[in-house]
């Protein structure tokens, strides 16, 4: 079996890497100085040089939520022209194909658990845009997965936990948002229930986070606690923040539908930061 792993140097694509060099698998990982995924003759000329790939699994994308508001060409390309473009190459050859979505492809306005089913009503540029890819995937190619997370965070990148865990380092005081509420989801838990998934061939549309909810807030004074901080934390609103992209109150996804078919419950959100604190503090970085 060989892979192909596009967004290599992201929080998922590496520890993909980890997972797939644990479990003996073939792959390759790319990023955009190796596959231009916005260019389809580019992704046809690399499958003619590098031969077929028998799972190709899209960790690329544009997540910076804000800035996709003016930069909506770039945001739209790799988050809506890639994926579909890939879909279509993995149609001609035969091969799986699976890509992330996320949960502000909704508007929050359920206040329960957002199932595969709901209707989506993005608020963003970037929540369109990632609709957008979702839906032509899906429309695309049979052989499709395509697999909504939310508030991703692994050791590579930076994400919401290492951003709190910086501003420890020089703030005695932080006030985070208390009325955005999803679930943090662990790039490893992502990669190991994800690749279970791909094995099924239960083609289709899935949740997967960890489980649980809660606010940024609650998830700022976790780790703050775990880390043995003794500043002060406050409540903010999203308002009291310049935001260029609109952001939904409730975006909790249900892991249920996926949970049910691979049998195994997906750990809790507070378990997976306690993982990640132990990787941080193993490099150092904390």
């Amino acid at each position: 079996m060989k892979v192909l792993l596009t967004g290599a140097h992201g929080q998922l694509g590496h520890d993909y890497q980890i997972l797939f060099k644990k479990l003996n698998i073939e792959y390759l990982a790319t990023d955009y100085e190796d596959l231009d995924i916005t260019d389809i003759e580019k992704i046809k000329k690399f499958f003619k040089i590098n031969g077929k790939y028998d799972i190709v699994i899209n960790c690329a994308a544009y997540n910076d939520v804000d800035k996709a508001e003016i930069e909506s060409d770039m945001c739209n390309n790799l988050n809506f022209k890639a994926p579909v473009n890939l879909a279509k190459i993995c149609k001609e050859l035969g091969s799986i194909f699976v890509t992330y979505s996320t949960d502000f492809v909704f508007d929050g306005s359920k206040k329960s658990p957002y199932i595969e089913e709901d209707s989506p009503n993005p608020l963003s540029v970037y929540g369109q845009s990632k609709y957008m890819g979702e839906a032509d995937v899906l429309k695309t190619y049979e052989k499709s997965y395509v697999i909504r997370t939310s508030w991703v965070f692994g050791i590579a990148n930076n994400n919401f936990n290492k951003q709190v865990i910086n501003w420890s380092k020089t703030k005695n005081e932080l006030n985070i948002v208390d009325d955005q509420k999803s679930v943090p989801t662990y790039s490893k838990d992502l990669a190991e229930f994800s690749w279970k998934l791909i094995k099924t061939n239960k083609f289709g549309l899935y949740h997967l986070t960890n489980s649980g909810e809660c606010s940024k807030y609650e998830q700022a004074k976790y780790v703050l606690e775990k880390i043995g901080w003794n500043g002060r934390l406050g409540t903010a609103k999203t308002k009291d923040f310049n935001l260029a992209a609109k952001r939904a109150e409730y975006t909790k996804l249900s892991s249920e539908k996926i949970e049910e078919l691979l049998g195994e419950k997906i750990p809790n959100w507070k378990d997976a930061v306690d993982r990640f604190l132990v990787e941080m503090k193993n490099k150092g970085e904390i």
